[in-house]
């Protein structure tokens, strides 16, 4: 449904955006993640056909945006960062505007109805856009990106402003849309992204460093292995002994779960299988444990490495078969 090909964008001679490639199909919700400057928002700008590349191409259901934009751009709803908002019209004689503008042949009043209500704002559909809060202008901007039922949806930190309440009622929303359509969702929120979508594409200095489901994204930055324990004890003394296992880097307390018991993290070298000598140390200091498991890193650890430029060319290096 999306396809990008060798994307590319230069300012004289500083390229922000370094020839990434990616694509995205219908039915699937695509996280675009990166940090501020990496090329994230210049990337989203071009496949929306807000901004030219300087080579490559970005296919949009078979139409290139550069060769086809009438065709391209009529199959996608975009909600940038900061809406697209006309503050003195009404929230309906708006979305009657983008109706017009888009030139949608479904039924006028249905279909507007049928948005209003979908996002929430069927109540407010009388008021002046400037006088509404900073969550409902990201409603209705929301809902200027739906109008025309547009296969492909490129949304830019939907969630800005609204408060918890919306926030879940925005995830689920979107969840619910990424069955039928083909959603490309950026959010500096890490949480959000791993609750919302079923692959992330990680660039960072102009350049795609991961491109994996959101459950496999912490596989590929784990260069140590990880296990998650709740163990009963005084908390010195299980970390004493967990250091003290062969082949344990790292030692952390996580949280108290219950009288006497805490959970913890215990990173090790990944060329060693750590749960034996764990068991018989744990047993010999009279500290039961109650639970162990395999754990990977937390997506904002994940995040943060790949977009560590020097962590990211060992991760690469070590694929292709290199030394550390």
């Amino acid at each position: 449904m999306v396809e990008v090909k060798n994307l590319v964008k230069s300012y004289g001679s500083v390229a922000a955006v370094k020839g990434i490639s990616f694509s995205a199909q219908q039915g699937e919700i695509l996280g675009f993640l990166g940090p501020n400057g990496a090329g994230k928002t210049t990337t989203m700008n071009m496949i929306t056909g807000y901004l030219s590349a300087t080579s490559g191409s970005v296919t949009i259901d078979g139409f290139d945006i550069l060769d086809n934009p009438k065709e391209a751009r009529s199959r996608i709803g975009y909600l940038p960062e900061i809406p697209p908002l006309y503050l003195d019209m009404t929230v309906e004689k708006y979305l009657q505007f983008i109706y017009e503008l888009k030139k949608v042949r479904l039924p006028r009043k249905e279909h507007l109805d049928e948005i209003m209500a979908l996002v929430k704002i069927d109540d407010i559909k009388g008021r002046v856009i400037r006088n509404l809060s900073k969550g409902y202008k990201q409603r209705v901007g929301f809902a200027q990106a739906l109008v025309g039922n547009p296969p492909v949806l490129i949304l830019d930190e939907p969630t800005v402003g609204l408060d918890p309440r919306q926030i879940i009622e925005m995830r689920s929303l979107i969840k619910s849309l990424g069955k039928k359509h083909t959603v490309i969702f950026s959010s500096h929120v890490l949480s959000e992204v791993s609750a919302i979508c079923d692959r992330i594409v990680v660039i960072s200095n102009g350049e795609i460093t991961a491109d994996s489901k959101t459950e496999e994204l912490s596989a590929i930055t784990d260069d140590a292995g990880r296990l998650s324990l709740i163990v009963e004890g005084a908390a010195s003394t299980v970390l004493s002994v967990l250091g003290d296992v062969d082949g344990v880097i790292k030692v952390r307390r996580e949280a108290s779960l219950e009288d006497n018991a805490y959970s913890y993290l215990v990173d090790y070298k990944k060329d060693r299988d750590i749960r034996r000598g764990v068991f018989r140390a744990l047993a010999k200091a009279d500290c039961p444990i109650l639970e162990m498991r395999g754990a990977g890193k937390t997506l904002e650890e994940s995040f943060l490495y790949l977009t560590d430029v020097t962590k990211v060319e060992r991760v690469q290096k070590n694929k292709k078969g290199g030394k550390n």
